[in-house]
């Protein structure tokens, strides 16, 4: 499931933290979670598709830890990220 380039840029612009910024940890959560939301609706009409869940998996797992290393170094922008995404514990 490819981010369309019109989504991507938007959420870039919503997410970014400076003119230019593709790479911080809040850009590229918010683009993992848009992927993921991709990849569950797919899933959900296609139940059988083993590979496309295993690559969910690995999407998860990476936003995750981009979330984790988030939480260590700046909590207030971790608390931000959760809340403008919507995710909980």
């Amino acid at each position: 499931m490819v981010v369309q380039n019109s989504d991507k840029n938007k959420i870039i612009k919503e997410f970014a933290t400076k003119s230019g910024d593709t790479g911080s940890p809040e850009v590229q959560v918010a683009l993992l979670s848009h992927k993921i939301d991709n990849l569950v609706s797919h899933l959900k009409q296609n139940p059988k598709d083993n590979h496309s869940r295993r690559g969910l998996l690995g999407v998860i797992s990476k936003r995750r830890r981009l979330l984790t290393y988030l939480q260590k170094k700046a909590s207030d922008r971790y608390k931000d990220i959760i809340k403008k995404l919507k995710l909980s514990k």
